[in-house]
């Protein structure tokens, strides 16, 4: 089958189209057919070698954390799907070909009301802010939540789920961003190219931070007290949360089919809408990656497989 590898780490240029084998089902697993798969920011992070001591991968390394197609093959003891269902998934790498291997736990039902490539947009996104929002923030109705990135692949439906769960959701963005974000509900938009959010937010119960580094060490505050900094991206500095009186912690989600079920729910209830900016190539994951690298990415790109 038709796969995307690299054999060394480094920049995009270590990605190169090759062919392999088709993988074949353990019994917890299912075989899908891959349409699509999108580019992830992790994706990139685990190419360059920089998570070789947190998460080590081993070459030739097949990348790839989501995917969305149709179940080609189930193994022995997989209880929910079928060959034919339509699905979605998130992945610990191995989607970036024509076939994956995954285990029935990190798959669902794609929502019935969206597209193969809207779908897969939607996966890590709804992963993310289930783990972030629900798991972590345990963010109620009427509580401030402040979304840094709410622009972006993992932001846009961040945003869109906290105003779901009855939060009052101030987004930073910049450029088209600012439009779509407002256009998303969220009930303050800053634009943190020409504002400063440090004067304009204050007592905010939670700030998901997707962004890090200066962005993040001044996020403690615009906290109240006892409230919750939650980053995506770095570990906040622990003595930071200490003299601010805050809980910090960084957050990494874990692939779940209960997460996207729940995501799936609120797609087909009309409250989350996929935000793909740009469909391309698998033949194109090196460009679409550089894409995402230099920044300014609203929404997410989609890979189309087959």
């Amino acid at each position: 089958m038709k796969a995307i590898q690299y054999t060394a780490f480094g920049d995009s240029s270590v990605l190169h189209l090759t062919r392999i084998d088709k993988p074949t089902v353990k019994e917890d697993e299912v075989l899908i057919k891959i349409s699509a798969v999108t580019i992830n920011p992790f994706d990139i992070k685990v190419r360059s070698g920089n998570m070789q001591a947190v998460m080590p991968v081993q070459l030739p390394y097949l990348p790839g954390s989501d995917a969305a197609g149709v179940v080609e093959a189930v193994g022995s003891k997989t209880t929910r799907l079928k060959v034919g269902d339509e699905v979605f998934a998130t992945s610990y790498g191995g989607t970036f070909a024509e076939f994956a291997a995954i285990k029935e736990a990190q798959v669902a039902l794609k929502p019935t009301n969206i597209s193969a490539n809207d779908a897969v947009s939607l996966a890590i996104p709804i992963a993310t802010a289930y783990t972030l929002l629900i798991e972590n923030a345990q963010l109620q109705a009427g509580q401030k939540i402040l979304i840094h990135g709410a622009g972006g692949g993992v932001g846009s439906i961040m945003v869109q789920i906290a105003k779901a769960l009855g939060a009052y959701v101030i987004g930073t963005a910049s450029g088209a961003g600012v439009t779509l974000v407002k256009n998303l509900g969220a009930d303050e938009v800053i634009d943190y190219k020409t504002q400063d959010f440090t004067q304009l937010v204050k007592d905010a119960d939670i700030v998901a931070d997707l962004v890090g580094g200066e962005t993040l060490a001044k996020s403690f505050s615009v906290l109240k007290k006892g409230g919750k900094l939650l980053s995506t991206v770095m570990p906040p500095d622990a003595r930071q949360a200490e003299k601010f009186g805050v809980m910090a912690k960084m957050v990494m989600s874990n692939p779940s089919s209960k997460k996207l079920e729940f995501g799936k729910k609120l797609v087909e209830e009309g409250k989350i809408k996929p935000q793909v900016s740009k469909i391309m190539k698998l033949e194109d994951a090196a460009a679409a990656q550089d894409l995402v690298t230099s920044g300014g990415v609203n929404g997410k790109i989609v890979l189309e497989i087959n």
